[in-house]
């Protein structure tokens, strides 16, 4: 059954291993996370648990999300998202879940939003070459060929060209808990994981662990 919880990336540090290696770490904040609903194969055609993190303020609270969280007894929540394959016995509406659902040595999947990088060119968000720079080149830093001018006449879909590249959602797998600290609510990851600094990311037990 899948293990979940929302959490914040701090950022990154380094921790050394019982043999003496240097390890480059995560730091992800995941103060408890309420259990907003259980989603029920009889109601909603499909089982799931509805998790929701961080207070929310302001322009993130609406008389249906006040509502709604008030079922569970909580605080309005900014980040709420939904997770399959759990299982619902375990779970409570308005039950809080910690970091200590995972242990040291856990593998899991970590999902969040990349860092924007705006507009850019073919190079720079396709790893594209570069034509030769000496002069009379016409072909520096912009894209190659697109097509045959006679047939089809069209750019294909697909085509690699330059345009918005990242804040787009990114999951990176088998990543490995190094460290757990329920008191602070800290989970110490190896490696990095996607999004930048504050930002919020999804963790779940490993789909294809190792």
């Amino acid at each position: 059954m899948t293990k979940a919880i929302l959490g914040r990336k701090i950022g990154m540090t380094q921790l050394f291993s019982e043999n003496g290696e240097l390890v480059p770490v995560t730091v992800i904040q995941a103060e408890p996370n309420v259990v907003l609903q259980k989603r029920t194969l009889e109601n909603d055609g499909y089982e799931a648990i509805q998790l929701g993190f961080s207070e929310a303020k302001g322009k993130h609270v609406n008389k249906a999300k006040k509502g709604h969280a008030e079922k569970a007894n909580t605080e309005t929540k900014r980040y709420v998202r939904e997770f399959r394959n759990a299982n619902l016995d375990e779970y409570e509406v308005g039950q809080e879940v910690g970091v200590d659902v995972f242990k040291t040595g856990d593998k899991i999947d970590v999902s969040g939003k990349s860092k924007g990088k705006g507009f850019q060119g073919a190079i720079k968000r396709h790893n594209q070459q570069r034509g030769p720079m000496g002069h009379g080149s016409h072909f520096h830093r912009s894209p190659g060929s697109m097509g045959m001018a006679a047939d089809p006449a069209r750019v294909f879909k697909g085509t690699k060209l330059p345009g918005q590249m990242g804040s787009e959602t990114v999951t990176i797998q088998n990543l490995e808990i190094v460290s757990v600290d329920a008191e602070r609510n800290l989970l110490l990851v190896k490696g990095n994981v996607p999004g930048a600094k504050k930002s919020f990311v999804k963790i779940t037990s490993a789909i294809r662990a190792n």
